[in-house]
């Protein structure tokens, strides 16, 4: 048996007070007795270093000698294996058995005892030893307090008062010692407290008091701290008005560490300590508590001394010690902070201390005219006081250091006042020397002439002091205005302050030198500014449309104006007036930041298009890019700095002009004027290396590249630009990855779960991203036109998709079983697939080049008759599940075309009940008659009589000059009204009669009217493609279930839509573009010929008559798209950009702004564009998205009241779809709705009132721009 001998006992002495030192910590923290015996028996579990305690190796080394050979005996006998003891297999049931042997021992027994005495003797002697030690210090102690106050009083103090100072002293020991809640709830605390305050001014005792005063600030409640707080508040300004200190003015200093002053400085600290602490629980506490901690201290701030000080020195204040100890008033930020306590301190301040936000007032008034007293003097008295201030701890300050942190402090509180609506009620204050009470927009001019004075250099670094200087504490201020709204409403748009902050941009336009000592830093700080009031929509209505702005000769101008004119003339380096070295690229860069914020929105870009800031922009890019690659390598042994240095500098603006650049696409016209600049590869290439970076776009936006990548990959260069970058690869990389690759590093710990929604959450994303990609179909033909698809006969595990073809192949055309096996998620991946695909096909002209090439319908069909449940008879039954349910919906919805009330799609859900899927699938045409609906109303064959419920059809137009003012009043009658008349032959007379009427007028022709023969064997010559073929298929499919056609109108489509290949063939210009969709005619169907031939029931000579005549109206290009694709009449330039888009499209989301913000801001949100989608209803004339009587009515009105009314009209359906967009966009279902669902409810009639309140708004805009179509945008 191991026993201890007295070496061990000594050693476990060592080692057990070295293991309580070890957890010191953790004992000292608990509440009670039996909270620190529940720590050391839970100390195995919580402390990890447990089993390294020099303790703890010595009882496993000593149970380990007691203990080894017993546990070693039982474990023998208990494997023997006789079975005596019965004991299993099992490693767990034998160590069990050896543990219950080995504790019912002898041996366990006589050492469990052993240790217990040895300890219980180990721990009384570190007992006795404590107790011993503490008594020795208190008695050393004591010796050498009493000959301390023997030195110290044995001059003039007699014996008494020696005594008396001592007791004080020992009283004041002793009360620090006692639990501060038991000091606070006795009967004398009252007396007790105003004595502690009495003693605060006893330079021996001020000390303890603050130390008993800090104790109880942490542990008590604001009921009882708010009684100190108010005592320690009373007597530092009981201290000021007793004892008045002064500090002398200028550069003279002045020592913080002298008694007088380190005392009451010690005193405010404390205060300030608990001014930022007590924010975090006095709203648990009544109101009442809250206002006397805060009016004590409004109450010592305001403290001022009435009588005057000598001019070189200044009268000491509280608001002086507290500035240096909380320079940037952060006491006041954490009390504005709540509403809770912001109400109180601002009702004090405006009823009972408003002379201290008029002392604050003072103060930057004061700074203000000392930096302008200090502008021609050659040093400035100003330059250095922030340098020093608050950057290390020191004792002497200068007054003016002291008078800057006063300054600061002031500035601070200033600055927090003016963001709410209460503290700007404040003003105006009366102040000294001032005739005129100062005023909100008066201060805000003050502030902004100090940042002129003092801007902080360009080349300076971002040290601690740099965020005191007087620039820095001004655009902080400045910042937090124009982040709040109605702050920046009563600050910064008042005439004055514009007119200040562009003053300097104004001399500079007109000539004249500045009075800024930086003239960059300085510009460089109002472009900051001016960028982040243009980013908000109240500023940037300031920029476009107030005349506020005096350039000279009393001519007023829009800010916006003055600041594109700066960034042209700093562009051409034409700006003599500020030294070639502060024309820098960094201050060019900050005035188009500017400029950016004002031309990434659609009203911003009307005013600055005439500019050609996007011509000047290009240019600079493009002389910079010429010179980076002149830039000369570094040879070995030559000086590389400045080489390296120069050809960072240059890259940085290289790609600081990019990005300016690539924000013109922000919108649809900018995006037609990038591609006018010809650097669209690049901007886009740029986009995409931030994009995979997922750097900022700005510090001003906020939602990410998604919106300018959907109005980018709205267009033909657009995609070809993304395409040729690697953002589609980088797409399709990543939906795979995700849809089938998933994580491999927590696919075992966290396993997948399977998905329950058709698309899972994980792959939403990409399926969004791929839905915005491929909106437009000059996308889809772009990216898809002429790709044949793989088809491979094996497909390796590891091989992943790379583009839109690849994607399509292994997802949508899963036809092989090699396909099947490839997938590792068949059915979600194919499912994934099929959804896309049924969002692409919504696009009509998508869906046939898609069929033209890949066939979808027949591969759809074959895959459901493969899935029945007998494959060899013809009639097996349908096997319903997911896949199938998906290719039924998506057959259906490519192979019926109508519009709400005129086709009944099937949903992709199963139904509850014993029937869960009604809807009868099919594996072959023609389709069962239930998807199709009845019209409910005749469109054609108009009775005669029925021409006499619209009277201009019945008047003779050589009578009429007018003639078209009254049918355009009879029509918005009519409309308004009873839309129902104006269908069938009433329609296609007044067409017919109005086009006519308009075509024959000069004044109307826009275009050379049209001049068309052709020969019968010509027309029969022409092949059509297949994507017209199918087209025509789906025109007389739509027209048979309307009822409009006779069975054999397929002749009269084919030869119409001939005829029209040979018209539009002679109104192009050949291109040598290399995009696939300008390549080989119209990328799609003509839909508006369509229409016209279903308008015109079928009669082919009217149909091509109306488009003839059509084609000379200004209206024809805009509602037929293929009469203008790659016309004569645009430069060749602008081929791939429809004017469809950039100006039809460009309106909408302008108008949208204005008219419907809450639509417009969702759009924003979402990453996709209200353009994307007008650009797909408009192209395809809205079939399958509105009723063929409200499509007839779109195409009248369009051309009856004017081709503006397109834009009109679109405004109006999201007008109309406002509750669905607004509900829908929080699930992330607004793509896929405005795409696949129809536009249920919108009737033209109703929103004419709407729309022609908006043309009495915009049509000078909107048909003025129009207009000008093809003089482009240039």
């Amino acid at each position: 048996m191991f026993k201890l001998s007295a070496e061990d006992k000594a050693e476990l002495q060592s080692l057990l007070k070295q293991l309580l030192r070890s957890i010191n910590d953790r004992i000292a923290d608990a509440e009670s007795t039996e909270c620190a015996e529940e720590i050391l028996l839970h100390l195995e579990e919580t402390d990890k270093n447990f089993h390294n305690y020099e303790f703890v190796r010595y009882l496993r080394q000593y149970v380990e000698s007691s203990l080894g050979t017993v546990v070693e005996e039982e474990t023998k006998s208990l494997t023997r294996g006789d079975g005596q003891h019965g004991i299993g297999s099992g490693l767990d049931t034998l160590i069990h058995a050896v543990i219950q042997s080995t504790r019912d021992s002898t041996e366990y027994q006589q050492m469990m005892q052993n240790l217990k005495n040895t300890m219980t003797m180990v721990v009384e002697s570190l007992i006795n030893k404590f107790e011993e030690d503490q008594m020795r210090k208190e008695v050393m102690l004591k010796e050498k307090q009493h000959s301390q106050f023997n030195s110290q009083y044995t001059d003039n103090c007699s014996d008494s008062d020696s005594s008396f100072n001592q007791m004080r002293w020992e009283a004041l020991q002793a009360l620090c010692c006692v639990n501060p809640a038991d000091v606070l709830s006795c009967e004398c605390w009252s007396s007790l407290r105003k004595n502690l305050c009495a003693a605060l001014t006893d330079p021996d005792l001020s000390d303890d008091v603050l130390q008993f005063f800090a104790k109880s600030f942490s542990s008590s409640p604001l009921n009882v701290t708010r009684e100190i707080y108010t005592s320690l508040a009373n007597s530092v300004e009981s201290s000021f008005m007793s004892q008045k200190q002064s500090f002398p003015t200028g550069s003279a200093t002045i020592n913080i560490n002298g008694p007088e002053i380190s005392r009451l400085l010690k005193q405010i600290r404390l205060m300030n300590d608990f001014q930022k602490e007590v924010t975090t629980f006095w709203i648990r506490h009544p109101e009442k508590y809250m206002e006397e901690v805060i009016e004590s201290t409004l109450h010592l701030l305001s403290f001022h001394h009435k009588h005057t000080s000598p001019a070189t020195q200044k009268v000491l204040e509280p608001i002086h010690l507290l500035a240096l100890l909380d320079i940037k008033a952060t006491w006041f930020k954490k009390w504005m902070h709540g509403c809770y306590s912001r109400t109180v301190v601002l009702r004090l301040l405006e009823r009972n201390y408003k002379s201290l936000v008029v002392a604050a007032l003072q103060q930057c008034i004061h700074y203000s005219e000392s930096c302008e007293r200090s502008t021609n003097e050659t040093t400035d008295p100003q330059s250095a006081e922030q340098q020093s201030v608050g950057s290390v701890q020191r004792s002497v300050y200068t007054g003016r250091e002291l008078e800057y942190a006063v300054f600061v402090h002031s500035l601070c509180v200033l600055g927090k006042l003016l963001i709410y609506n209460n503290g700007r009620k404040l003003f105006p204050i009366r102040v000294r020397e001032r005739k005129d009470p100062v005023s909100l927009t008066d201060l805000v001019v003050i502030l902004i002439n100090i940042m002129y004075q003092h801007p902080k250099p360009t080349h300076s670094d971002t040290s601690d002091t740099d965020s005191l200087s007087p620039s820095c504490l001004v655009m902080e201020v400045l910042w937090m205005i124009c982040e709040r709204t109605e702050c920046a409403a009563d600050c910064l748009y008042p005439t004055p302050v514009i007119e200040t902050l562009l003053a300097p941009v104004i001399a500079l336009l007109n000539g004249q030198q500045t009075k800024l000592k930086f003239p960059a830093a300085t510009l460089t700080l109002i472009a900051d500014i001016l960028a982040r009031i243009a980013n908000t929509d109240r500023g940037l209505a300031l920029f476009l449309y107030e005349k506020n702005l005096v350039v000279a000769h009393s001519e007023r101008t829009f800010p916006a104006h003055v600041v594109v004119q700066l960034t042209l003339r700093l562009l051409e380096n034409e700006l003599s007036t500020i030294n070639e070295s502060d024309r820098s690229h960094s201050l060019c860069g900050a005035f188009m930041f500017v400029c950016r914020q004002i031309y990434n929105t659609c009203e911003g870009l009307q005013v600055l298009r005439p500019y050609g800031l996007h011509t000047a922009v290009a240019a600079a890019w493009k002389r910079t890019s010429s010179l980076s690659e002149r830039v000369p390598t570094p040879v070995p042994g030559a000086t590389s700095e400045t080489c390296t240095l120069e050809l960072q500098n240059m890259l940085i603006w290289e790609e600081t002009l990019l990005d300016s650049l690539l924000n013109f696409a922000a919108t649809p016209k900018g995006l037609l004027l990038l591609q006018q600049t010809g650097a669209i590869n690049d901007c886009v290439s740029f986009m995409f290396s931030r994009f995979i970076k997922k750097l900022q776009v700005s510090r001003c936006e906020k939602f990410g590249y998604g919106v300018m990548v959907t109005q980018v990959a709205a267009t033909a260069p657009g995609a070809a630009a993304l395409h040729s970058s690697g953002f589609v690869k980088a797409l399709a990389v990543e939906l795979w990855s995700v849809l089938e690759c998933g994580r491999e590093d927590v696919g075992v710990v966290h396993p997948k779960p399977t998905p329950m929604d058709p698309i899972d959450g994980s792959c939403l994303k990409s399926f969004l991203s791929f839905v915005n990609l491929l909106s437009s179909s000059r996308s889809v033909w772009e990216l898809l036109g002429r790709q044949p698809l793989a088809n491979k006969s094996e497909y390796t595990l590891r091989e992943m998709p790379t583009s839109i073809p690849d994607l399509i192949d292994r997802l949508i055309a899963v036809n092989s079983d090699a396909k099947i096996h490839s997938l590792f998620h068949y059915e979600q991946s194919h499912t994934f697939g099929l959804r896309l695909l049924s969002v692409l096909c919504s696009n009509l002209d998508s869906f046939l080049l898609l069929e033209s090439q890949y066939n979808i319908c027949s591969m759809l069909l074959q895959s459901q008759r493969e899935n029945v449940l007998e494959l060899d008879t013809d009639d097996g039954e349908f096997i319903i599940d997911n896949l199938s349910v998906e290719r039924n919906h998506v057959l259906v919805r490519v192979s019926v075309v109508g519009g709400p009330s005129e086709r009944k799609l099937p949903p992709r859900a199963l139904q509850e009940g014993e029937d869960s899927y009604p809807w009868p699938m099919f594996s072959s045409y023609p389709l069962p008659h239930c998807y199709t609906l009845n019209p409910t109303k005749s469109h054609h064959n108009s009775p005669d009589s029925e021409i006499s419920t619209f009277p201009p059809l019945s008047k003779d137009l050589k009578n009429e000059e007018n003639w078209m003012e009254v049918c355009r009043t009879q029509y918005s009658k009519a409309m308004t009204s009873k839309p129902n008349i104006l269908t069938g032959k009433v329609l296609a007379d007044l067409l017919e009669k109005v086009v006519a009427h308009l075509s024959n007028s000069s004044a109307e022709c826009f275009f050379p009217p049209a001049e068309y023969k052709a020969e019968e064997k010509n027309v029969t010559r022409v092949v059509l493609s297949s994507v017209e073929q199918l087209g025509i298929n789906t025109c007389l499919r739509y027209g048979s279930d309307l009822k409009l056609l006779a069975d054999d109108a397929v002749n009269a489509s084919t030869l119409l839509m001939k005829h029209i290949k040979i018209f539009l063939s002679t109104q192009k210009v050949k291109t040598a573009s290399e995009l696939i969709s300008q390549q080989g005619g119209y990328p799609g169907h003509d839909w508006l010929a369509s229409t016209v031939f279903l308008i015109m029931a079928g009669d082919m000579n009217r149909s091509l008559g109306l488009l003839l005549n059509l084609s000379s109206l200004l209206t024809s290009a805009f509602i037929w798209p293929a009469r203008i694709d790659a016309s004569v009449h645009f430069p060749v330039e602008d081929s791939g950009i429809p004017p469809l888009y950039w100006c039809t499209a460009h309106y909408v989301e302008m108008l949208l702004k204005a008219e419907v913000p809450l639509v417009h801001s969702v759009f924003r949100m979402s990453g996709f564009t209200a353009s994307q989608m007008c650009l797909h209803w408009l192209t395809q004339c809205f079939w399958n998205y509105l009723d063929w009587t409200e499509i007839c009515h779109y195409i009248s009105t369009c051309v009856v009241m004017g081709p503006d009314y397109q834009v009109y009209m679109c405004v109006s359906i999201f007008k109309h779809l406002q509750p669905d967009i607004l509900q829908l966009t929080q699930s992330q279902e607004l793509q896929v709705f405005l795409k696949e669902d129809p536009i249920r409810g919108f009737e033209v009639g109703e929103y004419l009132s709407f729309m022609k309140e908006l043309e009495r708004s915009y049509r000078h805009i909107v048909l003025t721009d129009m207009k000008t179509i093809s003089k482009s945008v240039h």
